[in-house]
């Protein structure tokens, strides 16, 4: 069975559940669900039910797709993700984001948390991505080219659009937090960085690392899907401060932001 057919079967399977055809899709990252509560006329599936979705074995992925209304928005919330660290195929990252964008999704708002680099972004700042940077020496779009997914050489002069990262700053202002913006790397991980490599992110132009959201991103430049991007700082990355770092750090850092983020989604999401 190829992408393509894998992708429809879980689409077919969606759509007999879904109320309409949803507007806008969320992904959230560790330690991040947010928002999932906010949904009216919700229904939630477990990743385990949608046919070829790949799993997150990740602790803070709580691993469910939740759709519901925010306002007169329809919406798709990924309560977790796949990652490459855990064995998956990059194909298989990007599965969810092929199949919102077959749904009908129109934007795409990514999520996750990521290091410090910057030394001015503390623990707990909201992070707009501008643009990022692929350290994970991969793509989701190596291999056979499917046309139906897009064009196989994908311009990615913008895949975070300003409009929208302009949209999210009235959202923020409105709820009176600072949203400024920065570059985000992704690396493979799981291990995190030593001091040296995070000088050298630093040096390179990166202000926050993650080890998540990019291959989504390229997927998303693919079908055309424009894309916000929002880190949460979780820690500051290694060599930035003299404290060890550890998921569960992560964790505790995502429940301290989650209602700030929950609430700036919805003002997001409100002004599509």
């Amino acid at each position: 069975m190829s992408d393509y057919q894998e992708v429809d079967e879980a689409c077919r399977f969606l759509s007999g559940r879904l109320e309409r055809a949803p507007e806008a899709a969320v992904v959230l990252g560790s330690g991040l669900d947010a928002l999932s509560g906010a949904l009216a006329g919700a229904i939630a599936v477990s990743y385990e039910q949608i046919p070829h979705w790949p799993r997150s074995t990740v602790a803070g992925h709580s691993g469910r797709l939740v759709a519901g209304s925010l306002g007169d928005k329809y919406v798709l919330v990924l309560a977790g993700r796949a990652h490459l660290y855990e064995g998956h195929s990059p194909a298989s990252v990007v599965f969810p984001i092929r199949v919102a964008g077959a749904l009908g999704v129109r934007t795409l708002v990514l999520t996750n948390a990521a290091g410090g680099v910057n030394p001015s972004f503390p623990a707990g700042q909201l992070v707009l991505i501008a643009d990022h940077i692929n350290l994970q020496g991969i793509s989701p779009l190596l291999g056979e080219t499917d046309e139906r997914f897009g064009p196989r050489f994908v311009d990615l002069s913008e895949v975070y659009p300003a409009s929208l990262r302009e949209l999210a700053r009235e959202a923020a202002r409105e709820l009176g937090l600072e949203l400024p913006e920065g570059v985000y790397a992704a690396v493979c991980g799981p291990n995190y960085e030593t001091p040296a490599e995070v000088r050298y992110l630093r040096a390179i132009g990166a202000d926050m690392v993650g080890m998540s959201t990019v291959p989504e991103a390229i997927a998303a430049a693919q079908l055309g899907l424009p894309v916000l991007g929002i880190s949460s700082i979780a820690n500051a990355a290694a060599g930035v401060l003299k404290e060890k770092i550890s998921h569960a750090e992560v964790l505790a850092a995502g429940a301290r932001v989650r209602d700030s983020l929950a609430a700036l989604l919805k003002g997001v999401i409100a002004r599509l």
